[in-house]
């Protein structure tokens, strides 16, 4: 078997066990979960992550079967990696090689990681409008991963297949990255809300399923005399899922600014994903805090746009994989600090 199908079966299969681990974890008890669980679960996947990039540094060749210069040649046009390739040294080419999938990885983790918090504020929003217990969060957010996941999966393969028959799409999709990016920071102060009876996926839902009014537990099905209904658990799974399609419109995108390899793309995606239920419950009670991410998000995208729209001039200019991820970790870095240094002003209390 060669070892690209290794590399990804046996991503698979860890995916599952992590998957596993994580809901014996949150899952086992019907109640809400707690931020010691929130913030262990959140430390091991990010340590994950950290660990598979060091795998990568490792064994990275072997992701495409790179085994020979010629194959590296192959692999490095077909993926734009843009390498020196020392074309006399294999061990020197292939340590180079590996060291730039890394850093790919990496860059691509923290860019969707980032992204993720502006899921998180959604979420937030969804559940309260639903009114969904929160002892019930996590079988919500458990499915709504698994979803995520396969989603994921279609939109990246075929971004990739399209990138690589059209180059051009990658300007379109920059120029779509600068107007988002543009967008969030024009709409940063405004109110968000969610209406549970006008929301498009419940009237979607209501002219094809049978709805039950009450939640029912955890149970996203019920029957009531002998008539299988959905419950409102399951639509806010729906609305979850559909909100995640549209993050991902403008999450994978972003990524392809950083690498074309589909495998690296799809891998940064899924640590990032998976991460996402842990941090959602370790930012649940204070992601209001943090009202500056929405505009550091913003530059974010932006500057990724920018940098996709110039991607024939990037590395010319100095925006090589190292620096932008530098250039990533300090935008964020600064809105986090921005919103602790200047906390939000509270409206309607009277100063005294």
């Amino acid at each position: 078997m060669p070892t690209e199908l290794l590399f990804i079966a046996g991503f698979i299969i860890f995916i599952g066990v992590m998957m596993a681990i994580d809901l014996g974890l949150f899952g086992k008890a019907n109640k809400p979960v707690s931020l010691k669980q929130a913030g262990i679960m959140s430390g091991v996947w990010v340590t994950l992550a950290l660990a598979f990039y060091l795998l990568i540094l490792n064994f990275g060749h072997l992701l495409h079967d790179v085994d020979t210069l010629a194959r590296l040649r192959e692999v490095n046009e077909k993926h734009f990696h843009r390498l020196a390739i020392d074309n006399h040294n294999l061990i020197t080419s292939l340590q180079a090689y590996r060291k730039t999938l890394g850093l790919e990885f990496l860059t691509g983790y923290v860019v969707e990681y980032a992204l993720s918090v502006d899921n998180i504020f959604v979420m937030v929003l969804i559940f309260t409008a639903f009114g969904v217990a929160p002892k019930n969060y996590h079988t919500v957010l458990l499915w709504g991963i698994i979803g995520a996941i396969v989603m994921r999966f279609l939109f990246i393969f075929l971004g990739a297949a399209l990138i690589e028959r059209f180059h051009w799409i990658l300007y379109v999709f920059g120029a779509f990255l600068v107007y988002t990016g543009i967008s969030m920071f024009v709409n940063r102060n405004k109110e968000e809300k969610i209406d549970p009876e006008h929301h498009p996926v419940v009237k979607f839902a209501s002219r094809f399923l049978s709805i039950h009014p009450h939640f029912e537990g955890n149970k996203f099905f019920v029957k009531i005399d002998g008539r299988k209904m959905i419950t409102p658990l399951f639509l806010v799974l729906l609305i979850i899922e559909t909100t995640d399609l549209i993050f991902a419109v403008d999450s994978i995108p972003a990524i392809f600014s950083i690498t074309k390899d589909p495998y690296i793309v799809f891998f940064s995606n899924i640590f990032a994903i998976l991460g996402l239920r842990s941090m959602f419950f370790l930012l649940v009670n204070i992601i209001e805090k943090f009202h500056y991410l929405k505009v550091g998000l913003a530059a974010l995208l932006a500057f990724i746009g920018l940098k996709m729209l110039a991607s024939h001039y990037a590395e010319q200019i100095g925006l090589t994989t190292f620096n932008s991820l530098l250039i990533i970790l300090g935008i964020l870095t600064i809105s986090v600090v921005a919103s602790l240094v200047f906390p939000k002003k509270q409206t309607g209390v009277k100063q005294s």
